[in-house]
Order: structure tokens, then C-alpha cells, then sequence
């Protein structure tokens, strides 16, 4: 049974130790980063744009009221202007996201068709040129 959870534990601590494991970290601490940048983008530039291209309206305010207030009780309704505020962002995330992708396939590309610098011939194929071009002269 101990060498059972030895290697439990010894397979977890390698699993963590692999470089995959912290660039996925990586990844979703940059992701989350850049989601609260789309959001704010979608949020304070974008909508706002929207907005006052169909007349001042604010999707947010968007609302199906299923129950008026009544005295401390809430209203109940269905805020189908927020769930399109979030179908929108989705969109636009979407796209951002696609961009980036495309730009860095495109430096991958281009990094990987650089040409690569020949090979430099070995010393016996140096000796033999210069013999060649002495035996030239």
C-alpha cells in the first residue's frame, strides 16, 4: 500500500514538474488577463457604439418582467438584454482571439521559412579545395 501511494505521489510530482503543466498556468492567467481586457472592450467601447447607433438603447436594460415588485419581494425577470451583451462579447472574444492566432501563425511562418544558413563543409572537403586551388595555380 505505501508503495502504492509513493507512486502516486511521485507520478503527480512529475506530472506537475512538466513544462506543460506551467505553461498552462501560464496560459489561463494570461487567458483570464485577456478576458477581463475583452470585456472591457465589448463593455465600454463597443457597446456604447452600438448603442447609439440604434438610438441610445443599452441592451442591458433588456427585460422580460415576470413578476413586478411588491413591497421587499424583488422583481422577476428575464434579462434577455444581458444574455445578448454576453453573446456579443462571446463574438467579439472570438475574433480577437482568432486574430491574435493568425498573427502569431504568421511570425511561426515566417520564422520557419528563413533560410537556413548551409551547412559548412567538414575539414577534409576544406584541405581538398584548397590543394585543387593551389594545384590551379
Amino acid at each position: 500500500m505505501k508503495d502504492k501511494a509513493k507512486g502516486f505521489i511521485g507520478e503527480f510530482k512529475e506530472f506537475v514538474s512538466r513544462g506543460n503543466v506551467v505553461d498552462m498556468a501560464v496560459g489561463v492567467v494570461v487567458g483570464s488577463a485577456f478576458t477581463g481586457i475583452v470585456n472591457s472592450l465589448v463593455k465600454d467601447v463597443i457597446m456604447p457604439f452600438i448603442g447609439w447607433l440604434i438610438g441610445g438603447i443599452d441592451f442591458s436594460d433588456f427585460r422580460i418582467v415576470l413578476k413586478a415588485a411588491e413591497g421587499e419581494a424583488p422583481e422577476v425577470a428575464i434579462l434577455y438584454g444581458t444574455f445578448l451583451n454576453q453573446i456579443i462579447n462571446f463574438f467579439i472574444l472570438a475574433f480577437v482571439v482568432f486574430v491574435v492566432v493568425k498573427i502569431l501563425n504568421r511570425f511561426k511562418r515566417k520564422k520557419e521559412e528563413a533560410p537556413a544558413e548551409p551547412p559548412k563543409p567538414s575539414d577534409e572537403v576544406v584541405l581538398l579545395t584548397e590543394i585543387r586551388d593551389l594545384l590551379k595555380k
